[in-house]
């Protein structure tokens, strides 16, 4: 449970959110921070396994310069056992994802990252999460084109979890502006400023004489806007959409040319909404071209809850972007699916780049950790310390797994060194035995992402290596006492 400087609540386990709001003031914990970091911006996913294992390596690392070796030697350890582990991440490969349009396949893939942060949600949710994202695939060309940004999520607050859902298209938190709500097959026009009538762009003064040409005056300025609209609803559009707002007169007149008003302040959701429907955001208020204008199969306001939303649906078999309808009874509980969900379509994308997939429940950490340590063995220098402390330092993983499971660590360790000694390359903690027992993490469907178990040894490396090649932290402080005189100033 966090609390953050600004006096927000977060009750998550993810490790990105923890160390995001954590004011973190020791220059040695922000660059293990920055690594975490740079895991979620590069795989979105893992970042717990950079935090633990860079921790892990820092802990080990010490006791090996208190037993007299140099930093260099230490770092030169560490670099070539990071080296042999990359090497070997791709002999442990135990399932390759065949189609990742493939709801079925995707479901059973990104069930294990959404597990560890929704443990007991992981089957509802990971089908929630492969039915967005399959959707959201492009349909022509490379599937690496795959973007995160085509998965939006909107919390609705009522009922529970398992209400939550899929929509093909886009949902707001908002009603519609006029008194028209529903509009099947529409055609949507989409403007980026204000619909009301344009005032001159120089300041002009007008001299009116007469109450008849005060009247005559006004009467131009409504038949404009009127021409202005019938021109618009002449192109067949029945849906206008503004980034800004709808004038009182503007929207006298589309209600009564049964033309439906929908307002999205947000720059970036305007953006996506016209991806969605291949619009064209137009600047002034001027009919649009056929190439210029939306499509989309329905445009309705909806009472989800009760909250009353306007939903874009596309009916089509494949949308280009899809909305996670979360619900849940707390603002904290929906933060931490939307966080769930957001990894699960992270983890989806790294999948779509690099399909190979390892055993995981800690497997693949204690199968690296036994070949690492028989590599170290083999070494002639003084970095062989470095390279079996590195093996060392991958049992952090399974440890804690088995302690989060409430199991002996030590005796889960020995018998998972046992099974791999025998030749189970996927034998993983099992969590849901009472006493400690090894499952077979490939057979259970426990799988983890290659590039996401490469990159993270690979940021952790990087960041325990940093801080050992400091040798001292010199560190500007403020001083106390009365603040001077700010820059131009009085004394």
């Amino acid at each position: 449970m966090i609390i953050n400087h600004l006096d927000r609540l977060f009750v998550t386990n993810d490790a990105a959110t923890i160390i995001q709001e954590l004011e973190v003031e020791h220059p040695a914990a922000k660059l293990l921070v920055l690594a975490s970091e740079q895991q979620a911006h590069e795989v979105g996913d893992g970042t717990n396994f950079v935090i633990i294992f860079a921790g892990m390596l820092l802990q080990k690392a010490e006791n090996l310069l208190r037993m007299g070796l140099s930093p260099a030697e230490v770092i030169a350890g560490f670099e070539k056992a990071k080296d042999k582990a990359i090497e070997i991440l791709p002999e442990l490969v135990c399932a390759t994802v065949k189609d990742t349009r493939d709801l079925t396949e995707m479901k059973s893939m990104l069930k294990t990252c959404l597990m560890s942060k929704q443990y007991g949600h992981e089957d509802f949710l990971s089908d929630l999460v492969s039915k967005a994202c399959v959707e959201a695939q492009p349909r022509e060309g490379s599937l690496h084109q795959f973007n995160t940004d085509n998965v939006r999520v909107v919390k609705i607050p009522g009922q529970g979890i398992l209400s939550s859902s899929v929509i093909k298209g886009m949902l707001f938190k908002r009603e519609a502006s006029g008194t028209v709500t529903t509009i099947e097959k529409a055609k949507v026009a989409v403007y980026s400023g204000a619909v009301d009538w344009v005032q001159t762009e120089t300041k002009g003064t007008v001299l009116i004489e007469s109450g008849k040409e005060l009247k005559d005056f006004s009467k131009g300025e409504e038949a404009m806007l009127e021409a202005q609209i019938k021109a618009i609803k002449d192109t067949g559009v029945n849906v206008v959409i503004s980034g800004s707002k709808f004038g009182d007169m503007a929207e006298h007149f589309l209600n009564r040319m049964g033309i439906m008003m929908v307002k999205i302040l947000s720059k970036f959701e305007l953006r996506r909404l016209c991806r969605a429907m291949k619009a064209t955001p137009l600047p002034r208020l001027t009919p649009p071209t056929p190439q210029e204008m939306g499509h989309c199969d329905r445009v309705a306001v909806e009472e989800i809850g009760d909250v009353r939303v306007t939903k874009f649906t596309q009916a089509e078999e494949h949308s280009p972007i899809n909305t996670v309808v979360i619900r849940g009874s707390t603002l904290n509980i929906m933060d931490d699916i939307e966080r769930a969900v957001d990894d699960g379509v992270n983890v989806f994308k790294a999948i779509t780049k690099d399909p190979r997939m390892l055993p995981g429940a800690g497997a693949t950490e204690v199968e690296l950790a036994l070949r690492i340590a028989k590599y170290g063995e083999a070494q002639s220098g003084l970095d062989q310390y470095a390279v079996i402390a590195f093996a060392e330092a991958l049992e952090a993983v399974p440890q804690v797994l088995a302690e989060n499971a409430g199991m002996k660590a030590k005796d889960m360790i020995s018998m998972l060194y046992a099974a791999h000694t025998k030749g189970e390359e996927s034998a993983g903690v099992d969590i849901s035995s009472e006493k400690p027992e090894t499952i077979d993490a490939a057979k259970a469907g426990i799988l983890d992402n290659l590039p996401t178990k490469h990159w993270g040894i690979t940021f952790a490396v990087g960041a325990a290596t940093t801080v050992l090649r400091v040798d001292q932290i010199i560190m500007a402080k403020k001083a106390g006492g009365p603040k001077g005189p700010t820059k131009g100033e009085e004394i």
